[in-house]
């Protein structure tokens, strides 16, 4: 399956967070007013990085990763989400 395939209910089945990943994102989701669309997008980068890097499951550097992305994407200030 590819990642733009991944939408609803398909990306909650396929992406699944560990417990530091999912924390992670629901601080930052909520720090950065994000969107779910947003979320959903952050979730598929984060997937796609696991899988350049040959992993299995997602782990918390590859949605810390994604998450750069999105601040670089939108020009946030880091520190409110990273400190």
């Amino acid at each position: 399956m590819f990642n733009s395939e991944l939408n609803g209910k398909k990306l909650r089945e396929h992406v699944i967070l560990d417990p530091p990943s999912a924390q992670l994102l629901e601080r930052s989701f909520a720090a950065l007013g994000l969107s779910v669309r947003a979320h959903d997008r952050i979730l598929k980068i984060a997937r796609t990085i696991a899988d350049l890097e040959g992993q299995s499951e997602i782990r918390a550097d590859h949605v810390a990763e994604a998450l750069q992305y999105r601040v670089l994407d939108k020009k946030i200030n880091p520190h409110t989400l990273f400190g």
